[in-house]
């Protein structure tokens, strides 16, 4: 066997392990780390007890396992074993446990303390899992509080380290800085048209790669739907095999795809993002990397999580280059230019910032702890963690106060999302099938019937899981439709009336089923997958449920009220006493006696959707709104004033009113007095009157639309006029527009007696000889005021 890279770095980390007992390791990928640094620690007397290794993903494993185990001549089980959900193998011989996530999490719950447990290793940290950051900050917190000589080391291949070295209160960083062979990397000379084909262009490549080169293939495609395609679309020469590799494959097929080719054939095995790490494929000497990843994005705005798939991250690029160089020199053909990698990301976002957080928030619960309270490397942003505890509290799992429940104690025990641990929890054995399928994750398929999917999903590896979690099924025997709307209490779906396969969902969003489906004509549908859009989601999933069905899982739940709300729609207020189920109406009736003020406030909403405008603004209610907003903050009737107000001055002349055109009746001159003081009203008519009192004793309309206040007037009206009227807190002079006797505009001021004095005669001169039959006498301020003209023959 050739001497790996880690070598360089093995007696240095055995030191500091034995020694001060906590470490990151950084190691390139094919360094070696995985298999060789546990039974390094085990030669060395590193750590007493056992040594348990979370490994991220099931294949890894136990190919981890048996690699280690097979080093030491011996079968897994003896000296290296392994432990994942549903399969073990261990014995009291063994000293290296390798475990995947959650596994660990399980662990330090049942006993904080870790009885027998001398070290925990964290392998392929880089990948930042919610359950390896999640376990990190366990195990950190047993080591500080319970147990100091726990020993901790953290293996990464691209992370940068210090971040985490700090996290472990300054950890030492041991760096192997060697990589096992040489890789060449070639990239694309132009980018990829827009809108091309992933299959052709990657099909393309890979059997460019297997002209070009000698030795097994690996490509890395974001995901099995992508795998089948391309494996459709490629042309290879006879005697090359195609093997896929994908979470969801059998383990045999796993098992195929990542061992040695039968009778020398040339293997090109098309993987997901399950081959960047740990696995050693048998003959890999070429990768070809689409620069894709697949990733899970959790919306906490809609409650639903969708795959979306993004372009990969440098350090997942740099991870899977290193398959090229396990074995021997190899060969990297990335499907991007090498400009473009100055728009790749240099490392892919922590799971804990864009998964659901349900898993976490129960654990954390079960722990008694805050996220604040434990060493996260990424604290989980608090709106994904707070709807997270919202799902949890709709569960049972968590009281009023956010405490966990006893039922909730049950579920963290269940290894499954808290979802359908709920559902197993409540349901009869049947119900471990229908987990098992969902665990799964349901993809696309040629129906969303649910049930149709259960009867093609029956497989080994669904038959063991669905009896691996038989035993945590408690409740009694229900039908699927009862089962899925048990984990998805907030998916119950009701068709719209009148509306084609489209739904509301009882936690209050929308889902459309396509036309097409044979669900898409069913009235109530229990929803276990959608796409995740916040607008309209897709339902991807789905079984039918009976109202009647509803009624008895929800009957505590299900309750009459009363509503009383604007219909923009219909410009009105509607009154219904509706039966609902979260958002959902199951039964519709018209409310006969409603309350009159709900009423009232009802259409309050109407007249702030319509705007003021909707109401009647007659001469004297926009006379007297215009008075009060010239003086300013002593009386705040703008529009936002008065919106905001709407409850103190509008609401009590709504009595009886129920629709926008009674909103026309509403005296609004009256409603905004009455909603003044005494004293404001006061205020309002000695500072802003209503009219001006002419010398002749008529009363002049003030116009207070203008920047200035003013009225018209005839001008003989004014004769005998010494002191110009003024309004305001500061007396401000009117504007005075003086008129000739036709009612046309002569003079426009805001200084009558220096009007008189400067530009009457004039203005005198003029209107003599326009209009002779009217006194202009020369003195104006001696004059008697007139509006008449003079006799005829005068």
């Amino acid at each position: 066997m050739s001497r790996l890279p880690i070598e360089d770095v093995i007696d240095a980390l055995a030191r500091q392990m034995t020694g001060g007992g906590v470490c990151v390791l950084q190691a390139p990928p094919g360094a070696g780390k995985t298999t060789r640094v546990p039974l390094a620690l085990l030669e060395a007397g590193a750590f007493s007890g056992r040594l348990i290794m979370l490994e991220p993903r099931r294949l890894a494993a136990r190919a981890a396992a048996e690699r280690m185990a097979q080093v030491l001549g011996e079968r897994v089980g003896e000296t290296v074993g392994y432990r994942m959900r549903g399969e073990s193998k261990t014995s009291k011989a063994t000293r290296i446990e390798v475990v995947t996530e959650g596994v660990l999490t399980r662990m330090v719950q049942a006993d904080p303390e870790l009885p027998g447990v001398g070290c925990v290793v964290f392998d392929e940290f880089h990948e930042r899992s919610l359950n390896g950051d999640l376990g990190l900050a366990l195990v950190w917190e047993t080591r500080g509080a319970l147990r100091e000589d726990l020993k901790v080391l953290v293996m990464s291949a691209t992370l940068d380290a210090a971040p985490v070295a700090a996290l472990l209160g300054g950890a030492r960083v041991v760096t192997s800085e060697g990589r096992s062979f040489p890789v060449e990397t070639r990239w694309l000379d132009t980018p990829r048209r827009a809108g091309a084909r992933l299959d052709a262009d990657m099909a393309a490549l890979i059997a460019l790669a297997v002209a070009e080169t000698e030795g097994g293939v690996l490509a890395f495609l974001p995901g099995a739907r992508e795998i089948e395609r391309v494996a459709g679309a490629l042309s290879l020469p006879a005697g090359v095999v195609v093997r896929p590799l994908y979470g969801a494959l059998p383990f045999a097929a796993q098992r195929a795809a990542i061992a040695p080719a039968e009778g020398g054939a040339r293997k090109v095995v098309l993987a997901t993002s399950i081959a960047e790490t740990s696995l050693t494929i048998e003959d890999v000497r070429v990768v070809v990397d689409a620069g894709l990843a697949r990733r899970a994005r959790y919306d906490a705005g809609s409650g639903m999580s969708r795959l979306v798939t993004e372009r990969a991250s440098k350090a997942e690029a740099t991870q899977r280059q290193g398959r090229a160089g396990r074995v021997a020199e190899g060969v990297c053909y990335r499907l991007w230019t090498k400009a473009e990698e100055g728009v790749m990301g240099a490392f892919a976002p922590p799971e804990i910032e864009t998964a659901d957080l349900a898993g976490l928030a129960l654990d954390l619960a079960a722990w008694g702890a805050e996220p604040a309270d434990l060493s996260f490397l990424s604290m989980p942003p608090e709106g994904a963690f707070a709807a997270a505890r919202r799902v949890l509290a709709m569960l049972g799992a968590l009281d009023t106060q956010g405490r966990i429940t006893e039922h909730g104690r049950a579920l963290a025990r269940v290894p499954l999302h808290p979802r359908l641990a709920h559902m197993l929890a409540l349901s009869g054995a049947e119900a471990a099938s229908v987990a098992a399928v969902l665990a799964a994750r349901p993809g696309a398929a040629r129906t969303l019937d649910l049930a149709a999917r259960m009867r093609d999903a029956q497989s080994r590896e669904v038959n063991a899981e669905a009896k691996r979690l038989a035993r945590f099924a408690k409740g009694e025997r229900r039908s699927l439709g009862e089962m899925v709307a048990l984990a998805y209490p907030d998916r119950v779906a009701l068709r719209r009336k009148g509306a084609d396969a489209r739904y509301h969902l009882s936690g209050g969003k929308g889902a459309v089923v396509p036309a097409e489906d044979a669900l898409a004509s069913q009235r109530l549908l229990a929803v276990a997958d959608l796409d995740g859009d916040a607008r309209e989601a897709r339902v991807r999933a789905a079984a039918v449920v009976s109202e009647a069905e509803l009624r008895g899982l929800f009957a505590d739940q299900i309750a009459w009220r009363d509503v009383c709300a604007w219909s923009r729609r219909e410009g009105r207020v509607l009154t219904r006493k509706q039966e609902m189920l979260g958002a959902l109406v199951l039964d519709d009736r018209i409310w006969q006696d409603p309350d009159p003020d709900a009423v009232a406030r009802a259409l309050l909403e109407g007249v702030r959707d319509l705007g003021l405008g909707a109401l009647n603004w007659s001469k004297p209610a926009s006379l007297l709104r215009a008075r009060g907003r010239y003086l300013g903050d002593a009386v705040d009737w703008s529009d936002a004033g008065l919106l905001a107000s709407l409850e103190d001055w509008l609401l009590p002349y709504l009595a009886g009113k129920k629709t926008a055109a009674d909103l026309k009746s509403v005296n609004l001159a009256e409603a905004l007095r009455n909603s003044l003081s005494w004293e404001a009203l006061q205020d309002i008519d000695r500072l802003a009157p209503a009219a001006i009192t002419t010398p002749l004793g008529r009363k002049a309309q003030v116009d207070y639309a203008g920047d200035v206040p003013g009225i018209e007037v005839r001008l003989q009206e004014m004769f005998g006029c010494t002191v110009h009227p003024t309004v305001g807190p500061d007396r401000l002079p009117v504007k005075i527009t003086l008129l000739s006797p036709g009612q046309k505009p002569v003079q426009v001021t805001q200084d009558l007696p220096g009007f008189w004095t400067n530009s009457y005669a004039d203005v005198r001169k003029d209107m003599r000889g326009r209009y002779p039959r009217h006194p202009w006498p020369e003195d104006p301020t001696q004059a008697e005021p007139t509006v008449r003209a003079k006799p005829r023959g005068t």
